[in-house]
């Protein structure tokens, strides 16, 4: 039976230096995805529509593990990714340090060879397993993210911020234009369990998109 790896695969999006921001090309992928919104007094670690999308995501990605490893003909076995967030506003600047009003969508990347067909039968196992609000709002796309700033983050989501002004930082001293804010989306990918993590050893890689800034003629 084949077996993927596909954190080492996509080892340099997926496991960045903590040290230094690195600039990266991120190639058009497959995601099982959900959208919504934090509700009012809510923080995405209370939020009740939130928490359902995850389950939602572990339970589709999981079931269509299974299934391609159980299929007869060409089995393949490979690693579950880990969960994805993406985060915007609907208008005005996204400010990380103020988390209200914030749209989502949470995300797994899934292998090549998952077919949108695959993802249906799957669905509808999970559906008869265990019924959700959330399954209804499960789709498979792919997202192409393209050029893009990242760093890891180790450590509280609270202590974000700082780091998130180091990848900005690192993009304006580098000619490049941060786009959050702009069309462009706040991305973390969750490497660590904030319920067996303790804080200060938590994981998280924070992405953003950038476009080469264009340099203005001087009249």
């Amino acid at each position: 039976m084949e077996k993927l790896d596909l954190r080492k695969q996509y080892k340099d999006l997926y496991q960045p230096s903590a040290n230094q921001v690195s600039v990266v090309k991120v190639p058009s992928l497959k995601f099982a995805m959900v959208d919504g919104t934090i509700e009012p007094g809510h923080t995405p670690g209370t939020s009740p529509s939130f928490q359902q999308a995850m389950e939602a995501l572990y339970g589709i990605s999981y079931t269509l593990k299974f299934m391609s490893k159980l299929r007869k003909e060409n089995p393949v076995d490979y690693t579950v990714m880990a969960l994805e967030g993406l985060w915007w506003i609907q208008d005005g600047e996204f400010d990380i340090r103020q988390p209200g009003n914030w749209l989502w969508t949470v995300m797994m990347m899934q292998p090549e060879h998952i077919t949108a067909k695959m993802f249906r039968d799957a669905l509808a196992q999970l559906r008869e397993k265990k019924p959700s609000p959330a399954l209804d709002k499960l789709r498979f796309e792919t997202f192409r993210e393209g050029l893009c700033v990242q760093i890891m983050h180790i450590g509280p989501y609270a202590d974000e911020p700082a780091t998130v002004d180091r990848l900005r930082a690192f993009a304006a001293e580098n000619g490049l234009r941060d786009l959050v804010g702009r069309g462009g989306k706040h991305h973390e990918i969750y490497l660590g369990d904030p319920r067996k993590a303790t804080p200060s050893k938590l994981k998280t890689v924070l992405r953003h998109p950038v476009e080469k800034a264009k340099i203005e003629s001087i009249p």
